[in-house]
């Protein structure tokens, strides 16, 4: 390694918030002084970090872009008045195509670039525009920006650096072999890449690959927090240009990567001649101040957690933030007894405490005992405030006033509730929080304005079964054991009519999620689902439930996205629609 430059590098994995530049602006400010006591040359922060990611159709205001483009500019003066001036500072931001793309007269959303810019000394020494725009899943970037065609390469202590953005790593050519062609030492990647089960494992092969296309070393850095339906969990990392991990940050935890990097002195002369990536190359220099401890400094490589551990995780998280960002001091909550509210109701306390959650019983002639006895369980267990609030008087008082019988009566009571649980949400400016489930949801197996009611779901995109198994894993973790035992073992039911069980409505569980995994999240028709070993009459009856369900699912509450496809942001179905599976 003699001879060779050394850079010490920090990747600031962190939250921010949409639309809150000032307070992003302050968050880049605090970092970065947290990173130059450790002695770092550069800090890298996430993709879109001055504006939160994603910004949706906010892009399309001038005034936002150029709040945007104002609160770089000042970074980087603030920066330097700071004492933080010989910090490298690469940060995301949303930025367009001169003064004239955000003028009165321009078209709207013209030339919008999702853009990273390098900060030195007061200065904004270099800019780079996002090439790769994915246009898939949770994604429309097509929507909303421009592609850039240039990499920018950036000399800094002697070490060519190449500037790149999120879904850039995720497509094979482009910035990553025109890098290669570069010769750079380092490939910096900003990102801000949602969280879905397992996604970390992808990241690590996938950040692999691209350090060997660009036979240069990579440092991956990814956001931190919920925003609306999607949740980012961080997991930043760097690694060499053999494709070998050298660090790399936990999950769901904002945290400072800092870690020193022996790289490759920057060659003069022209770049090798193009290969197809498309690309052209721009350069900047800059005077960096590369003097380091005589203490090597190393990141560490976090270990992973397993997947109940990173689901709750996903889920607290999501809560938490949404909550927060949102300005809410409390949520509440139903708590009937069942499995999916006392989950609901463990999840709330984890993120916010037991002192901002709110668990109403609210019993008819119908609730059973056990499940009185089980909510009043989960508050002692919990903390949480717990009250009970009857509704036989009320749904007595309707029926004296109406001719309602069988479903009709079933439905009422459960918008009683509804209508209990806002109620005290206006009264005491609760977030109302609906516990309904994926599986539930799929099926339509809820009532509009009853048990569907509230502002945000933690469990609309977790399966049934992965409810019970996220229950029993809790359970495992020190302090008391949130979820009674019992609202684990008895078998699910509304408790809107006499001995009623979910398995009067709908196949088992077991058999249930995976036909609509294969429907839902794979988009199996209905004879793929049949040759995997489903009963015809079943997947008939389920995909038929599915396909009616999606005019209750348009008004569902927004939840946390843990799937590779979740209803609503990931799944866009007319309501209108003719086809059916099978005909």
């Amino acid at each position: 390694m003699r001879g060779m430059p050394t850079l010490r590098i920090a990747l600031a994995q962190v939250n921010s918030t949409v639309g809150d530049v000032s307070g992003n602006a302050a968050a880049v400010r605090r970092w970065t002084r947290e990173a130059a006591g450790a002695g770092a040359h550069l800090v890298a922060f996430p993709e879109m970090m001055l504006t939160g990611y994603p910004i949706e159709d906010l892009v399309f205001r001038n005034s936002f872009v150029e709040a945007s483009r104002r609160a770089l500019r000042s970074l980087a003066a603030d920066l330097a008045a700071d004492g933080l001036g010989e910090v490298a500072v690469v940060v995301g931001y949303v930025d367009a195509d001169g003064p004239a793309a955000i003028s009165s007269d321009a078209e709207p959303g013209a030339g919008r670039r999702d853009a990273s810019a390098l900060l030195h000394r007061g200065e904004v020494v270099a800019t780079y525009y996002k090439h790769h725009l994915p246009n898939y899943g949770v994604f429309d970037e097509d929507r909303y920006f421009e592609p850039g065609d240039t990499l920018t390469v950036v000399r800094l202590g002697g070490v060519d650096v190449a500037l790149t953005v999120c879904e850039d790593i995720w497509q094979a050519g482009g910035p990553f072999t025109a890098a290669r062609r570069a010769r750079v030492g380092l490939v910096v990647n900003i990102n801000a890449s949602p969280y879905e089960l397992n996604k970390d494992d992808v990241r690590l092969a996938l950040v692999q690959r691209r350090a060997v296309e660009a036979g240069a070393t990579v440092a991956f850095v990814n956001m931190v927090g919920g925003q609306d339906e999607l949740v980012f969990d961080g997991d930043s990392m760097i690694v060499s240009a053999e494709g070998e991990l050298l660090a790399r940050t936990g999950q769901f935890v904002e945290e400072l990567l800092v870690h020193d990097l022996d790289l490759p002195r920057a060659a003069d002369g022209p770049p090798a001649p193009e290969h197809g990536d498309g690309m052209r190359i721009s350069r900047r220099e800059i005077a960096l101040r590369t003097d380091i401890s005589a203490e090597r400094r190393s990141g560490g490589i976090a270990g992973r957690i397993d997947d109940a551990a990173e689901i709750w995780s996903a889920l607290v998280l999501g809560l938490r933030d949404y909550v927060n960002k949102n300005r809410f001091r409390s949520v509440i909550l139903g708590l009937s007894g069942g499995i999916d509210s006392a989950v609901v109701a463990a999840i709330a306390v984890d993120a916010l405490g037991p002192e901002r959650v709110v668990g109403v019983s609210l019993p008819s002639g119908y609730s059973s005992d056990h499940s009185r006895d089980d909510a009043a369980d989960l508050a002692k267990r919990t903390g949480l405030d717990y009250r009970t609030e009857p509704i036989q008087a009320m749904v007595d008082g309707f029926l004296a006033n109406m001719s309602l019988s069988g479903l009709a009566v079933e439905n009422l009571q459960a918008r009683v509730r509804g209508v209990i649980l806002m109620a005290l949400s206006n009264q005491e400016g609760h977030l109302v929080l609906t516990t309904g489930n994926k599986s539930e949801l799929a099926v339509g197996y809820s009532t509009l304005y009853g048990d569907s009611v509230g502002g945000f779901n933690p469990l609309k995109d977790v399966p049934k079964t992965m409810v019970w198994q996220l229950a029993r894993w809790r359970n495992t973790q020190p302090g008391t054991p949130p979820i009674p035992e019992n609202s684990i073992t008895k078998a699910p039911s509304a408790e809107l009519r006499p001995g009623q069980k979910d398995s009067d409505s709908l196949p088992d569980y077991e058999i249930l999620d995976p036909i609509i995994k294969g429907y839902v999240d794979r988009d199996l028709g209905r004879d793929e689902l049949i040759a995997a070993g489903n009963d015809p009459a079943l997947v008939d009856r389920t995909l038929r439930m599915i396909d009616l369900a999606e005019y209750k699912r348009r008004q569902s509450a927004p939840g946390t996205k843990i799937s590779g496809k979740a209803f609503g942001r990931d799944r866009r179905l007319p309501i209108t629609n003719s086809f059916r599976e099978g005909s």
